[in-house]
């Protein structure tokens, strides 16, 4: 059974990536609707976008709450929608088991847990703040998220269509979690290698 899947790629200034990470997405997920949501990008990031053949969504307004927003308001029907930021952090080489996951398991969404072993990937003062957060989360809402401000997710057609919308930055993952957990969705995470920019 093939699944109808949309990939939505945020993206501000990321000409040096923005390629590689369509590129890989369709390796991997062969039938996916692609789709560069481009938060008004002043390099090459959009040319490159449409050079690899995907459709680009320009959103002026700045801010990555605002480019979700307008991912989840466009009229897309699919069962499993993957947010993934264009800075080719995130490995995605297993990605069709972690759909597999998603499915099989009936989750609404699934959040990229990220593993990195190189220093550069991720600032200490990042670490801590999100170990925090999370922290907190979990004691408000009693689940066991602990990388709440990831941007690589999976989420189903119900979440993306019921998701209510006031964040404009980058709080808008943390926003994410919240209202699965509050709506009692069912949540998950996966293991994801994380690199350096």
């Amino acid at each position: 059974m093939t699944d109808n899947i949309v990939v939505q790629i945020p993206c501000l200034n990321e000409e040096s990536t923005i390629g590689d990470v369509i590129t890989q997405f369709k390796n991997k997920i062969r039938n996916a609707e692609i789709i560069v949501y481009d938060n008004d990008s002043k390099d090459n990031s959009v040319e490159i976008s449409k050079k690899h053949g995907v459709k680009v969504v320009t959103v002026k307004k700045r801010g990555k709450g605002n480019v979700v927003k307008r991912m989840f308001s466009d009229d897309l029907d699919a069962k499993f929608f993957i947010m993934i930021d264009g800075d080719n952090t995130y490995d995605v080489n297993d990605i069709s088991k972690t759909i597999k996951i998603m499915r099989d398991g009936n989750y609404d969404m699934l959040v990229a847990k990220r593993i990195h072993s190189d220093p550069l990937a991720y600032r200490r003062g990042h670490i801590v703040g999100n170990k925090f957060f999370s922290k907190f989360v979990n004691l408000i809402f009693g689940n066991d998220i602990t990388d709440i401000f990831s941007g690589y997710r999976i989420f189903t057609n119900r979440f993306v269509k019921t998701f209510p919308q006031t964040s404009n930055g980058f709080e808008i993952e943390a926003e994410l979690t919240i209202h699965a957990l509050e709506q009692g969705y069912k949540v998950g995470e996966f293991d994801c290698i994380y690199k350096a920019r």
